[in-house]
């Protein structure tokens, strides 16, 4: 156990050095004298029978046996305290801070009842809820998790699919008596459309009709704009015709607000996912909401199949 322990730490001397390029420094991090840093890396050295930095009176640097031993070893410590966490969570409770960022209409008008059920079921949860339709730096903005809607890109990110959300065009019943219900996609041409503007092809629309056919059509936009709470006005004000997500649209179909437009064709959804800092381990109460998610909008039929 003993040799272990060492061998341990001895690991641990070698990340420090590696990563602050210096013993001295290296030392203060961990808290121990210089010398004995030093003994660490020369014990290390010896067993591995290999010179792991090269040294001067000004730096130290890692040689190429060092540089390919300190990619292995990160991997190992980094899942020794992936571990240590892990147990950790077993017998912790739930609590503290959670910080999350979500689009603004999706924040107000879905995930805000999901929100209300976590924070009751678990009642030592602090939330911190940030809604913007822009793309939250997650490690900057120290934020636990984001939820994004389309492709995220950032490969720094740890990605979480959560689901396909379904999306129907609608307008409100006053708009669609006064202008016509389309019966068929071209008649969209002849329309008012409201866009999100920073959403790539807004202005061409794909729809899915009950034959598996595929008809393109083009769209005139009289508002864009990155706001989706401002769209859903737009929308629900009858400007024209614009993409809802169904599980914003349901309880506006219910209340009269708005109606489904060419309810026989579908629109392609949008996927839904949540992303997470780049570090390994994901706490216990991120996995719980975002499995809690999933199923809050399974359970509600916001999700495709």
């Amino acid at each position: 156990m003993g040799a272990g322990l060492d061998r341990l730490s001895m690991l641990s001397c070698f990340v420090c050095v590696a990563e602050n390029g210096s013993f001295s420094a290296a030392a203060r991090d961990l808290h121990r004298t210089q010398s004995s840093v030093s003994q660490q890396i020369r014990a290390l050295e010896r067993q591995l029978q290999a010179r792991l930095f090269d040294r001067t009176t000004r730096k130290v640097a890692l040689t190429e046996a060092g540089a390919v031993y300190l990619q292995h070893v990160k991997g190992v410590l980094e899942r020794i305290d992936e571990a240590d966490q892990i147990v950790s969570d077993l017998d912790a409770g739930i609590t503290g801070r959670l910080a999350i960022s979500a689009p603004i209409s999706f924040g107000t008008q879905a995930l805000g009842a999901y929100l209300f059920q976590f924070r009751e079921n678990h009642p030592d949860i602090d939330l911190d809820v940030s809604l913007s339709d822009r793309f939250a730096d997650v490690a900057a903005e120290g934020l636990d998790l984001a939820i994004r809607m389309g492709v995220v890109t950032e490969t720094q990110l740890i990605v979480r699919k959560i689901g396909l959300l379904k999306r129907s065009l609608a307008a409100t019943p006053q708009y669609l008596d006064r202008r016509g219900r389309p019966g068929h996609p071209n008649d969209l041409e002849h329309h008012n459309y409201v866009v999100r503007s920073y959403l790539q092809g807004a202005e061409q629309i794909r729809l899915t009709g009950a034959q598996q056919e595929v008809i393109d059509v083009r769209v005139k936009p009289v508002l864009r704009s990155d706001n989706s709470h401002l769209i859903c006005e737009a929308i629900a004000a009858g400007m024209g015709i614009g993409l809802v997500h169904d599980v914003l649209l349901e309880p506006m179909i219910a209340s009269g607000t708005l109606e489904r437009v060419l309810p026989d064709w579908l629109h392609e959804p949008q996927v839904i996912q949540a992303v997470y800092p780049s570090n390994r381990y994901i706490p216990k109460k991120v996995r719980l909401f975002v499995d809690g998610l999933a199923g809050f909008l399974r359970g509600s039929g916001a999700l495709a199949e």
